[in-house]
């Protein structure tokens, strides 16, 4: 296992590194959400004056649309940010003795604390437009381990693959643009076809997103059969990424 007081710095080292050289720091964790979040609203409830379906409120779609995409671009990115982390961090793990498995970590850390800086911004946005909370509310950690599992399992997947294969780093950029669409983000689920509704419900990144917009929208409780799948995907997935990166980790080292 990788040491805690690493993980600790690796985590810290990474905000620094984002935001090295800028005036502001730190401070841009909290304002590129917010700033988001205002150009969301603004043009998609003020300027276009989009309605969500069933919903009174004026700004129902913000809300519905926020829900969603939240939580799918920590997602994407964690994937994005472990699938080349053996290739990008190279220097790092050719100096020192790091275990490989467990060196992601730090970003499902990292990536966690932006969600939560944003999701508090959200409900600032929330309390500001009288839209309410509900006890559904106490779903959302649950909601998000299944989610950043199923990530970190992903991306870990991959990066064991990308060490041999660089191309791979385009391939998921390409993959996830395709997935994002394919996830009732910037649609309602409702609108679409019945024969599309069939297949979208095999989505593993629909689990969670519906579950998201459940508990902010509507105010329902996740579909916990949809959330229990994701959880055995997840590990799934990890527990092959783990066998296939102990039959590959000599080359791999030897390839980094």
């Amino acid at each position: 296992m990788i040491n805690k007081s690493i993980l600790i710095e690796l985590t810290k080292r990474d905000f620094t590194e984002r935001y090295s050289g800028s005036i502001l720091g730190m401070l841009w964790t909290f304002i590129w959400p917010l700033v988001t979040m205002l150009v969301y609203f603004l043009v998609f409830s003020k300027i276009m004056g989009a309605k969500l379906p069933g919903r009174t409120y004026v700004h129902g779609y913000g809300v519905y649309l926020i829900a969603g995409l939240a939580p799918w671009t920590t997602f994407a990115s964690t994937i994005t940010r472990i699938s080349s982390l053996f290739v990008d961090k190279k220097h790092l793990i050719t100096k020192i003795n790091i275990s490989l498995p467990t060196f992601p970590i730090y970003i499902v850390i990292s990536e966690t604390i932006t969600f939560i800086i944003t999701i508090f911004i959200y409900f600032i946005f929330l309390v500001f437009l009288d839209v309410g909370f509900h006890k559904t509310l106490l779903f959302l950690p649950f909601v998000f381990v299944s989610q950043q599992i199923f990530a970190y399992a992903l991306g870990f997947f991959i990066a064991t693959l990308q060490v041999f294969i660089r191309d791979l780093r385009e391939v998921v950029g390409i993959v996830l643009f395709v997935w994002f669409w394919l996830n009732p983000i910037v649609y309602v689920f409702d609108i679409l076809p019945e024969y599309v509704k069939s297949y979208i419900v095999y989505n593993p990144a629909f689990w969670f997103i519906s579950a998201y917009q459940n508990i902010f929208v509507f105010h329902k409780p996740p579909n916990f059969h949809y959330l229990i799948l994701l959880t055995i995907l997840g590990h799934t997935i990890l527990i092959i990424g783990y066998l296939m990166f102990k039959q590959l980790e000599k080359d791999l080292r030897d390839f980094i």
